[in-house]
C-alpha cells in the first residue's frame, strides 16, 4: 500500500532534475480538476495536490512519487 499523506504536511519530489519542497494541501480521491490538469484519482488510487514552497503553484502527484520531508 502506498503512503498516506495528511493535509498540511512537510513533503518533498523531484522535478525537473531538482528536488522541490512542499505542502500538502489536500488528498484527492475522485476524477476532478486540479493544477491546470484533469486528475485520474479514486479512493484507491488517490492523488495529492501540493503546493510548491519556492513557487507557490499547485501541482498534483501520486503518492509514489512523494517522501515525507524532515528537517
Amino acid at each position: 500500500m502506498a503512503e498516506q499523506f495528511r493535509k498540511g504536511q512537510e513533503v518533498e519530489w523531484s522535478s525537473h532534475g531538482s528536488t522541490t519542497r512542499g505542502e500538502v494541501q489536500e488528498k484527492i480521491t475522485s476524477d476532478t480538476e486540479a493544477a491546470g490538469r484533469k486528475v485520474r484519482a479514486s479512493e484507491d488510487d488517490p492523488q495529492y495536490r501540493v503546493r510548491s514552497d519556492k513557487s507557490g503553484r499547485d501541482a498534483v502527484h501520486k503518492p509514489s512519487a512523494l517522501r515525507p520531508h524532515d528537517d
